[in-house]
C-alpha cells in the first residue's frame, strides 16, 4: 500500500480555497470529499493524462482516517482491479484532482452557496432517483 498523495500544483490553491469557502473542516476533509465526488459520477480516468503531484501532500492515514480500505476498495470495484495494485495510487490521486476541479466548477459562480447547502444538494440530488 502507499503512504502517500499529492495533489496536482493547479488544485494546491483550490483545496486551500475550497476549505476555506465552504468550512467543512480541515483540506484533507476537501480533498476526502473531492475524491468521493469524482467517484460518485461515475466516470473511468485515464492514467494517460495523469497531472503532476507538486501540490498538497497527504498521508493515507490523513486522507482516509481509520478507514483506508474502504476508500481503495471503492477505486478497486470501480476499476475493476485488485486492491493491490500499485495503480491504485494513482487513481486516487487522480479522483482527488478531478474532484477538486468539479466542485470548483460547481461553486465557481455561486458565492453564497455553503458547504452544508454544497453537501445537502448533492445528497439530494443522488437520493432523488432512489425515490422516483
Amino acid at each position: 500500500m502507499f503512504s502517500n498523495i499529492k495533489t496536482s500544483e493547479a488544485n494546491k490553491e483550490i483545496v486551500t480555497q475550497l476549505t476555506n469557502r465552504l468550512n467543512l473542516g480541515a483540506e484533507n476533509i476537501i480533498a476526502r470529499l473531492a475524491f468521493s465526488y469524482s467517484l460518485a459520477k461515475e466516470r473511468k480516468l485515464n492514467l494517460k493524462f495523469m497531472e503532476d503531484s507538486k501540490g498538497k501532500e497527504y498521508s493515507i492515514k490523513v486522507l482516509f482516517g481509520n478507514c483506508p480500505e474502504i476508500y481503495l476498495s471503492l477505486i478497486a470495484i470501480h476499476y475493476q482491479i485488485n486492491v493491490n495494485q500499485p495503480e491504485i495510487a494513482k487513481y486516487v490521486k487522480m479522483h482527488i484532482d478531478d474532484g477538486l476541479e468539479l466542485i470548483y466548477q460547481e461553486l465557481k459562480n455561486k458565492s453564497s452557496v455553503t458547504g452544508s447547502d454544497f453537501l445537502i444538494n448533492e445528497i439530494e440530488q443522488q437520493l432523488l432517483p432512489l425515490t422516483l
